[in-house]
């Protein structure tokens, strides 16, 4: 071979790996390093090409053309609604914790500022935000929409509890300084708080504020009577609600603005508010334990009327005690003793799960529903009548739940166990661990990721329409759950 060729052919290699050099990590570089520039890229694709106004919806096509949350989703929309937008901006500010990058604080804001455009005048939000200015029109945003427009703040899905978390975290994060996040927070919380039961429940959603004397405070009892029929009405809207949750993750609210506003200062313009907030949320404890309902069903319903009755909500959801929101109801008892140190809150636990162990179903899972007093599970047939049979269910819904009592009961022996010293740090998170586990999944999730920083998963869109030809997605949940993993990862390796 010539030394011209020679030249030539090492031109060549040396062309090629410098091309290849972004593609294979370098023996040189760090897990660390490596996990902090994927980190870097995943949020920059997601801030820069992916956000509208700093939000997000649930799934995209891998062109990023279309766009879904719990429906389809237009170019000027983002979803509120888990897991969209509060979701990726926790993941967010998991990332400025963990590497204190200014870049991601400031990415957290921009997500803060898209969910103030979604606040109604009715103090929380809806599903999603739109940005239109014609289709604002139809709602009353507090900002360029309309007072005549939809102005119901649904507490369903954890929805307006969750971007109120997150604002209130940012909130924090950014010392107050940023007076539009923080007014917009002021204003939520209190328009929430106004929006409790004097029996301290809340409803689903609301748009008005409860009348006191309407809401005499009593105790949970079986009606003597109740329709198997769906009234087909949405005033279960305004019950006292369970339903997915809807109290717990209010109640987490309330204590997340009073750690993050309680402290008193001279400069805090919060800390009544706060306490408040706390006052709130050991009102609502009370209720749940209003809410248990008598032998021989020593467990929760998932609302109940101003009569403190069972009462029915969607066309598949009749007035019964719930194998699922009562569990929902005695981690919230959990954490309730957890946060207070008042033994009140778990007494009504050991019957609770005695109650549901002896309901346990044949395959070991407890119903969605059973039937007051009788205790028989219940279900509906795809044509929604209600029956005893589960061999018809409609399969969009679980009317069979995992039984969660052992775990629970593992939580209640442990806190049992504490002194008030003990129990007062027992809710403190632990700084996450390096070990060989950890570094397993960040390899996993690193050699996942393109080079423009996306998770690009097989599968389809869910809610358009069938002939569809999308067979690649990012997935928001994947981008969120890879996020919070890489940053666990270098809070556990910083120095």
């Amino acid at each position: 071979m010539t030394m011209t060729r020679l030249i030539l052919v090492a031109g060549v290699v040396m062309l090629s790996c410098l091309v290849h050099a972004g593609d294979a990590p370098s023996s040189a570089e760090s897990l660390r390093d490596r996990a902090a520039k994927g980190l870097r890229r995943a949020v920059e694709f997601f801030a820069r090409e992916v956000a509208v106004q700093g939000t997000y919806v649930w799934q995209y096509s891998e062109d990023l053309s279309l766009r879904e949350g719990e429906g389809v989703a237009s170019a000027t929309r983002g979803w509120v609604q888990q897991p969209g937008t509060p979701s990726v901006g926790f993941a967010i500010l998991a990332a400025y914790e963990a590497t204190r990058d200014q870049f991601y604080l400031e990415t957290a804001r921009e997500t803060a500022h898209g969910l103030v455009l979604g606040q109604l005048e009715s103090g929380g939000w809806t599903y999603f935000v739109e940005f239109d200015p014609a289709q604002r029109n139809k709602f009353a945003f507090r900002q360029g929409g309309k007072s005549t427009g939809r102005n119901v703040t649904t507490l369903d899905d954890d929805n307006t509890q969750a971007a109120l978390r997150f604002l209130i975290r940012v909130d924090g994060a950014l010392e107050r300084k940023d007076t539009r996040i923080h007014e917009c927070v002021q204003y939520a919380l209190d328009h929430l708080l106004r929006a409790q039961y004097p029996n301290g429940a809340w409803p689903q959603g609301y748009d008005r504020f409860p009348e006191p004397d309407r809401h005499p405070v009593k105790r949970a009892s079986y009606p003597d009577s109740w329709s198997r029929t769906w009234p087909g009405n949405g005033q279960y809207r305004r019950c006292y609600t369970l339903n997915d949750n809807a109290l717990g993750s209010t109640i987490d609210t309330m204590f997340e603005a009073d750690r993050v506003y309680g402290p008193p200062a001279p400069e805090n313009d919060l800390s009544d508010l706060a306490a408040r907030c706390r006052t709130a949320a050991a009102r609502a404890g009370d209720f749940l334990l209003l809410a248990q309902m008598p032998d021989p069903q020593p467990a929760w319903a998932q609302q109940y009327d101003f009569d403190m009755h069972p009462a029915w909500a969607r066309k598949f959801e009749p007035p019964a005690v719930t194998g699922g929101e009562s569990q929902n109801a005695m981690n919230t008892l959990l954490r309730l003793y957890t946060e207070t140190g008042q033994r009140k809150y778990i007494e009504p636990i050991p019957r609770a799960i005695e109650y549901l162990r002896r309901s346990r179903l044949p395959d070991g899972r407890l119903a969605r529903f059973y039937e007051l007093r009788s205790n028989k599970p219940l279900y509906f047939t795809k044509d929604y009548e209600l029956t005893y049979e589960d061999r018809d269910a409609p399969t969009h819904y679980a009317f069979k739940v995992p039984d969660d009592t052992e775990s629970i009961t593992r939580g209640l022996q442990r806190l049992q166990s504490l002194s008030s010293g003990q129990l007062a740090s027992a809710s403190s998170k632990k700084p996450p661990k390096a070990n060989a586990a950890l570094e397993r999944q960040v390899k996993t999730v690193l050699a996942a990721q393109d080079a423009r920083g996306r998770w690009v998963e097989d599968g389809g869109l869910k809610y358009h329409p069938a002939n569809d030809k999308t067979k690649r997605v990012i997935r928001t949940r994947t981008f969120v759950r890879n996020i919070e993993l890489l940053s666990r990862y270098l809070t556990a390796t910083r120095d």
